[in-house]
């Protein structure tokens, strides 16, 4: 290894800018002329829209829906049998269906000015019981969000093996019903617009914070009813996606709107508030889990009744039944089931829509299975690490295909659990525990499935379905890398390790390679930044397009030596004479080709220096990262706070491109699972109002409530892609809930206390301790 390639831990090239506040946000940005907007925003969660009176002598600069002729609805719907549509207005049209929706677009030349405009509006609406909770949403006898449906429901899917025997054979039964809260995505960087009409082009540009560029233009060109080519998007650098910045915005289609009708640019950005309360949100889940186990311990069937709540509307591209699809598929994780019966609802109810991203449904089922394991070894009278490896795929199984068809690439998922038990020390814990300390060992264990493909998406019915990724190397005329990417940078890093890819193949030094991404006009389309995909896929297709790239410099260095092409070798950057000596560099080839083609065969490389390649692993199943999590808690039995004393994580990524940075994505994946198991949650009340407006209601975990993480790297390589890496975006953050929740049970078993709901915050704790005391 050169110490500049896959493998390497280069520092992040992109650290400079920001380090030095170089940055360059959608809030960083203005254009001459420019308007800012407001948004009248829904005050409650169901009602009938009568009518907006606007501001007398404001008549032209505030808009609704009926203002915006011919701008259309959202719509993202599923493919799969009994799917029930929605359709998401730009603006609200007939119906308010949660607190927070648009209503109408105030202009001015201030932000302040817009916020004055909309607080002036008089909103004539007639209110509605509010569907606020996923459970009762499914009761006949509640209100619909959307009329014409026949139940608050998009979609239910059901898998129905037959366990009806598992009572009679069984050593173990467990019965555990859990709920995961709602939670707000919270990046640095809130969401920001700024749209402008180029009238020479008649083009329409949008400047966008977004981790799926292309993906917008496609949704913003069919609602405003303009050909691909008349959109334009660009997503400067973007401060935290995690999927909140990978749906399209009803924001996004009013600015683009305005921007063509006032023929001036405009621009939102939105608060705070706004992004708690009306911004789509996730991870609100609802499970009965019943697993079956034999004396060993051997799992013999699970039965799961999950029900996801998925707000107001169906979010374009992906969807509002993604994240409940995927439960039946999932909840297997990474053991040997013989019997899965499975019941999932994509409840409707009159909040934000969700995001299937952020490893939202891994986290919720790897915390529902986790914590009935735990169950299950307490009742049987095993560890923790026992029951797990009685069930784990062995390594010697691998490729492993299990009973819902999900295949597992590699690895060896009883080794990562047996490194992390031993790095966590069990037998102190056990012997804190015997002197009466309320202290106690937790783990989780999961698969990570990235970088899904064709077949993958195809099946789960989402509109939107990835093909092959593109990616474009262009050599400059001295001798400079230019990598051209769909896919887009959002804290990972990819101007660095897409940068170490190109190095891998070519030998270029990174500091000469530039990799260009977040601009439609000049990237190849891409479905973008989701789904731990992008190190796989736009990976994948960077050392393709290099390696092609690679094949013409060898052939146009073979002709500047005056010898064949098979004469020659090309590696670290240099085309070489295979016997004898003599080399010519990449940067004599550019200058030469570009500069000089008079010293060049007339017939050589009519294809020049410029290759758009795509890449799609085979089979294209996606990856399966995979880690073990351990965590040792102790608790305040008189004040219900958790602290968290020590924290292991052992994980297989595969290859990694750059552990530096894999580390720190484990390491921020871990502070969101800590706030997803201990503090993240968006209450909304009996009125569907949501009550954590501010950063001060919405408790997000700060340094202090990390704990120093000790990482333990497998490197197991993927068989089906390009260097044996695999996704591991969402590793960090789906391990967590299960690990803290199951060491907060450890450490309360002997008074008979658990914990059932997320977060595990002080009152619930409290409130599992007074329940244990009560039964006893």
């Amino acid at each position: 290894m050169s110490g500049f390639g896959v493998g390497a831990s280069l520092r992040r090239k992109e650290d400079a800018r920001f380090l030095h506040g170089l940055g360059r946000f959608v809030g960083d940005i203005t254009r001459p002329g420019m308007l800012e907007v407001a948004f009248l925003r829904s005050p409650v969660a169901h009602a009938r829209l009568r009518g907006v009176a606007k501001p007398a002598g404001a008549e032209k600069r505030v808009f609704t829906i009926g203002d915006l002729d011919g701008v259309g609805t959202i719509r993202a719907n599923s493919a799969l049998p009994g799917f029930r549509a929605s359709e998401q207005p730009a603006l609200a049209k007939g119906k308010l269906r949660h607190v927070g929706e648009a209503i109408a677009a105030c202009v001015a030349e201030s932000r302040a000015a817009a916020e004055d405009l909309a607080a002036a509006c008089v909103l004539d609406y007639e209110a509605l019981p509010a569907v606020h909770d996923m459970l009762a949403a499914l009761l006949p006898d509640q209100p619909l969000v959307h009329d014409h449906w026949s139940m608050n429901a998009f979609l239910e899917t059901r898998r129905d093996d037959d366990v009806s025997g598992l009572d009679a054979v069984a050593a173990a039964k467990v019965t555990r019903t859990l709920r995961t809260s709602r939670q707000s995505m919270a990046p640095i960087e809130g969401r920001g617009v700024l749209a402008e009409w180029d009238p020479r082009l008649e083009q329409l540009i949008v400047t966008t914070s977004t981790q799926m560029p292309h993906v917008t233009k496609t949704g913003l060109a069919d609602c405003l009813g303009l050909d691909e080519g008349q959109v334009r998007i660009v997503s400067p650098d973007v401060g935290g996606g995690f999927g909140y910045k990978g749906i399209l915005l009803p924001e996004e289609i009013v600015c683009g709107s305005l921007a063509i009708r006032l023929g001036r640019p405009v621009r939102w950005l939105e608060d705070r508030f706004e992004q708690l309360s009306a911004g789509a949100n996730c991870r609100e889940h609802h499970y009965v889990v019943t697993a079956w186990a034999d004396a060993a311990g051997k799992l013999l069937g699970v039965e799961c009744e999950a029900v996801v709540d998925a707000g107001a509307y169906s979010s374009y591209p992906f969807g509002a039944c993604l994240e409940a699809a995927q439960v039946g598929s999932i909840l297997p994780g990474p053991y040997v089931l013989p019997l899965l019966r499975c019941h999932t609802v994509s409840a409707c109810t009159n909040k934000p829509p969700i995001l299937p991203y952020r490893g939202v449904a891994r986290t919720g089922v790897c915390y529902a299975m986790e914590t009935t394991l735990d169950a299950l070894a307490r009742q049987l009278g095993i560890t923790a690490e026992a029951i797990r490896l009685a069930n784990l795929v062995p390594p010697e199984a691998m490729p492993y295909r299990n009973l819902v068809g999900k295949v597992f690439d590699s690895g060896d998922y009883p080794e990562s659990l047996r490194r992390a038990v031993a790095a966590i020390d069990v037998a102190a814990i056990r012997r804190r525990q015997a002197a009466g300390e309320t202290v106690g060992v937790g783990l989780a264990t999961f698969c990570e499935q990235g970088a899904h493909g064709t077949s993958v998406y195809h099946a789960w019915g989402i509109p939107f379905v990835p093909g092959f990724e593109q990616a474009q190397a262009r050599l400059a005329p001295d001798g400079v890398l230019e990598l051209r990417v769909g896919v887009h940078s959002h804290g990972q890093g990819m101007e660095t390790t897409l940068a170490q890819v190109a190095h891998e193949i070519l030998g270029i030094h990174p500091d000469k390679v530039r990799v260009v991404h977040g601009d439609t006009a000049l990237t190849p389309y891409s479905t973008g930044t989701w789904g731990s995909r992008a190190m796989v896929m736009a990976g994948g297709a960077v050392a393709e397009a290099c390696r092609q790239l690679g094949e013409r410099i060898a052939a146009i260095g073979a002709a500047l030596m005056q010898v064949g092409a098979a004469d020659v070798e090309f590696a670290g950057g240099t085309v070489r004479r295979r016997n004898g000596e003599g080399f010519v560099t990449i940067a004599d080839v550019a200058r030469t080709w570009y500069r000089a083609p008079q010293n060049l065969p007339p017939d050589v490389n009519k294809g020049g220096l410029e290759i758009t390649a795509g890449y799609r692993p085979d089979p294209d199943t996606g990856t399966h990262s995979y880690a073990c999590h351990a965590a040792v808690a102790r608790v305040d039995t008189e004040t219900g706070a958790v602290v968290l004393e020590d924290y292991v994580i052992v994980e297989d990524g595969g290859r990694l491109v750059n552990p530096m940075i894999v580390d720190g994505q484990v390491m921020g994946g871990l502070a969101q699972g800590i706030g997803t198991a201990l503090y993240e949650e968006m209450p909304y009340d009996r009125d569907g109002q949501p009550l954590a407006g501010t950063l001060a209601d919405y408790l997000l975990p700060g340094t202090t409530d990390v704990p120093d993480v000790r990482l333990d790297h497998m490197e197991t390589p993927s068989p089906w892609t390009t260097f044996g890496q695999k996704g591991i975006g969402e590793s960090g953050a789906i391990g967590p809930p299960g690990a803290i929740v199951n060491a907060i049970n450890d450490a309360l078993a002997a008074m008979g206390a658990e914990v059932f709901d997320l977060p595990a915050s002080p009152p619930r704790v409290l409130a599992a301790i007074r329940a244990a005391r009560s039964r006893a």
